[in-house]
């Protein structure tokens, strides 16, 4: 049985997460207006470090590890992209015009960071150092669709080691349908309209302190410190 497509509500807190306008999506200000706020917390609305629920995972990643990940690749991202919205925001506001390489490199790397922090912050969120187990519902709906969870296991982790920056379990809002995603760039490899249920950060600088060039080691143990609790949560997506 194939899974039933979002609704409208689910449509449009998805894109919100997005950053996607309800304009695009065709729903009405009014309508919009009623969903409540999504990612209050995250740096891309307040301009700060998302606040990290821990300082390492035992058996998965070190405190040497976790906070020149956090402080540098995704507090660099978000300072870099909180600098470029405020540049641009001076050139909208000016005369000049708004055309050129330089302009368009900007547009270009505000996405990339933008990316960046989203993602670097389902990362640190998705994980625990003493995960729960998922909720039924999910991993019935995993097994449904990978075949069994352990195959969905299997086959995340094949993603994680085929990318160079990121893997990640989706849901994609237009049917409905679990997708295990390979991303190479931050930009790159997205599902347009796809909801990030698991993230794994597989650049290097996510694991090197801990295992070197032993990628494999920290895929495998990646998947044991999930946080099946937050993962149910952007499942629901109702507290989003």
């Amino acid at each position: 049985m194939q899974p039933a497509p979002l609704t409208r509500r689910e449509v449009f807190q998805t894109a919100a997460l997005l950053g996607i306008g309800a304009a695009a999506l065709g729903t009405p200000a009014a309508a919009a207006a009623e969903e409540p706020a999504l990612g209050k917390d995250s740096g891309l609305v307040t301009g700060k470090p998302k606040r990290l629920k821990y300082e390492e995972i035992p058996g998965l990643l070190t405190k040497a590890q976790v906070t020149p990940h956090y402080n540098a690749h995704y507090g660099g991202a978000l300072k870099r992209f909180v600098a470029i919205e405020e540049q641009l925001d001076k050139l909208l506001q000016g005369k000049q015009p708004l055309a050129g390489d330089a302009h368009t490199f900007l547009h270009r790397d505000k996405l990339n960071r933008m990316n960046s922090v989203l993602l670097h912050e389902l990362y640190f969120d998705n994980l625990a150092p003493k995960p729960p187990e998922p909720e039924k519902d999910l991993r019935s709906e995993l097994g449904k669709r990978f075949g069994s969870f352990e195959r969905w296991q299997e086959d995340f982790k094949a993603c994680c080691l085929a990318a160079a920056g990121w893997g990640m379990l989706a849901r994609d809002a237009v049917n409905g349908k679990l997708y295990n995603v390979v991303s190479d760039q931050h930009e790159n490899g997205v599902i347009w309209l796809g909801q990030p249920l698991v993230v794994c950060d597989v650049y290097e600088h996510a694991f090197y302190v801990d295992y070197q060039n032993r990628k494999a080691d920290y895929v495998g143990k990646f998947v044991q410190f999930l946080d099946w609790d937050e993962i149910n949560r952007r499942w629901s997506i109702l507290s989003w």
